[in-house]
Order: structure tokens, then sequence, then C-alpha cells
């Protein structure tokens, strides 16, 4: 096993420090696992909280700071935050405008999120929840009850973050992170799989030559194995499937997202394919983001989540954010 740790034990307590010391602008807990902006709670603003395990860096906690998320948890790699983070979470950033819990489609993440929300709630803190279930691979799969969520938890977090800084009531940031969820959708695709640190050992056999369509972002094996395609066969391949669920209407928001593993040159010659695919299908493109943002350890492949985006929301994604891995407008 070759990776730039000390002991698999230690892990997300030495990212969590390291994030503190470059990141003065964030509030880091390392002992329970929470990243907070510095600055809250902010008076009178709704609070987006979310989390879930580690592995999937930037997502969440890189995701935290001014238009984005106010908390974010990190749980053990790949799995679940328990509710007490989630609470601690919410009492530290809730300005009185409420909480709102952002939830990849996981059980582990549901249900900590679901008995989280119970608890705060116990304590006064008004609490609303929404659950992102973008991916069109599979329905059921090792770790989740119906869609698994994946790239568009980007999108939510950005939008209703950007709502939610704009000074937008609980009720309509929920409505608006809904509504993202339910215009997006995604595919994955893997050339490798990743090895987690306790593990030491990649999660699933992929032999050399071949790659696997329709992953998640907890290491499991997708829905279709094939001989290794060439990047235009993935992206007709992969934004086919995406449209051909979503079928949108007006144009998208595009991200073409990195697993962990795949260079930017890659990721960028991917694009353009992308983007070709998606100008063959008359589907016009308004924004396009591109990187490795929702990851899976060090996972080579990617994927593409696509979202109907219409004037409202393009103003939101627009909207100035600063974060550790989103930065523009300010």
């Amino acid at each position: 096993m070759r990776m730039l740790i000390n002991v698999p034990e230690t892990v997300v307590a030495d990212a969590l420090r390291g994030l503190a010391a470059a990141h003065p602008e964030l509030t880091v807990d390392v002992e329970n696992r929470i990243v907070l902006r510095r600055d809250a709670p902010v008076g009178g603003q709704v609070a987006l909280v979310s989390g879930g395990g580690s592995g999937h860096e930037p997502l969440h906690a890189g995701f935290v700071g001014p238009g984005m998320l106010a908390a974010a948890c990190a749980g053990e790699i790949f799995t679940s935050p328990v509710p007490d983070q989630m609470v601690r979470a919410a009492a530290a950033v809730d300005s009185g405008a409420g909480v709102l819990f952002v939830v990849k489609n996981y059980t582990g993440d549901v249900l900590n999120f679901e008995m989280a929300a119970e608890l705060a709630e116990d304590e006064g803190i008004q609490v609303a929840k929404v659950l992102v279930d973008d991916d069109v691979a599979v329905t059921d799969s090792l770790y989740t009850a119906g869609r698994r969520g994946t790239g568009a938890t980007l999108f939510v977090e950005k939008i209703a973050g950007a709502a939610a800084e704009a000074g937008a009531p609980l009720e309509r940031v929920e409505s608006i992170a809904r509504q993202v969820n339910a215009r997006s959708r995604s595919f994955g695709v893997a050339l490798s799989a990743c090895t987690t640190p306790a593990k030491g050992s990649p999660t699933f056999d992929l032999p050399e030559g071949e790659l696997e369509l329709g992953i998640g972002i907890h290491g499991e094996p997708g829905r279709e194995r094939r001989p290794m395609m060439t990047s235009r066969e993935i992206a007709d391949f992969a934004v086919d499937v995406v449209l051909d669920d979503l079928r949108p209407k007006g144009p998208v928001l595009v991200l073409v997202n990195g697993m962990g593993a795949t260079p930017l040159l890659e990721l960028y010659g991917f694009n353009a394919e992308v983007q070709r695919v998606l100008g063959e299908r008359g589907v016009p493109v308004a924004r396009t983001l591109v990187g490795n943002y929702v990851t899976s350890l060090d996972m080579a492949g990617c994927s593409v989540t696509l979202c109907e985006a219409d004037e409202e929301l393009l103003r939101l994604w627009d909207a100035p954010v600063s974060t550790p891995a989103l930065r523009w407008g300010r």
C-alpha cells in the first residue's frame, strides 16, 4: 500500500488538522470532526449543514464558507457521521432562521440525519431536510435503497447555499434544494477501483483493459463492465444515459467530475466530448465546471452531472461563493 498517510486510524483527524492549518477562515473541531464557517452563526440566515463519510474530498468540508455550507460533518472513510456530530453542528450554526440538512441517499447517512433532525428539533432548532438521489446508474445498491446521491450534491449545496446567503427563509431554501435535485442526473465511470486505507487493497477487482460503467462514490462496482473505451465512447454512453432520464427542455449546468485520480488533462479532454454530445443532442449548455469535486479516494474515472437550470437557478449558481474548493465572485 502506497499512501501519503501515517496510520489508517488517524487519516481523518490528520486531514482535518491540515485543513485547519490551510484555511484559517474555517473553524475545525478535530475531536468532534466538524468544520464550521468561522463567522457562524450568521444572523437571520438559514444554515446549510451536510456531511458524510470521508474519502470524497473536497466534498463536504471543502464546500464550507459564504455562499455554500455553514457546517460539514466528517465520518470515517465511507462511513456516515453520527447524529451527535450533526446536532452539534446544527446548534453551532443556527441563527434562529433554521437549518437545512443536505443528505446524500445512502442508508447510513439517511438514518443518522433523520435521527439528528429529531434531536435538534428537541433542542428548539427548526430543521428541514433534502435528499440528494441523482445517480441514474442503479436503482438499489450495496449502500442505498433507491438512487444514490452523487455529483448533484455540489449543485444542491451551491445553489441552495446562495439562496440562504441572500436571506431566503428556510421553506424557500428547502424548496430550491429539492428543485435542484429533481432537475439533476448523474452517471459515473471507473477506470480503476479505489483503495481504502484500512483495507489497503482495491475495493473491487477490475482487470487490466476493462472499465466499470455506473459506479458510485464508495468504491462499489457499477452495473456493467466493458473493455476499455475511448473518451469519445464513454461520453456518448454516459451523456445519453443521463439525457434519457432527465430529458431537459432548456439549458443545463454541466459538472465533469473526476473521481480522485484522474488528471485535469484527461478531464478537460473528456469535457470536450461531453460538450460535443450535448451539442449533437441539441442541449444548450449554460455553465460548466470541471475538476475533482465529488471523489472516491484514489479511483481513476469520472462522472457527468447535468442540471436543467432556469434563470433563477443560474443566478444563484453565479452568486458569490468563498470556500476552500469553490470560489468566485468575491
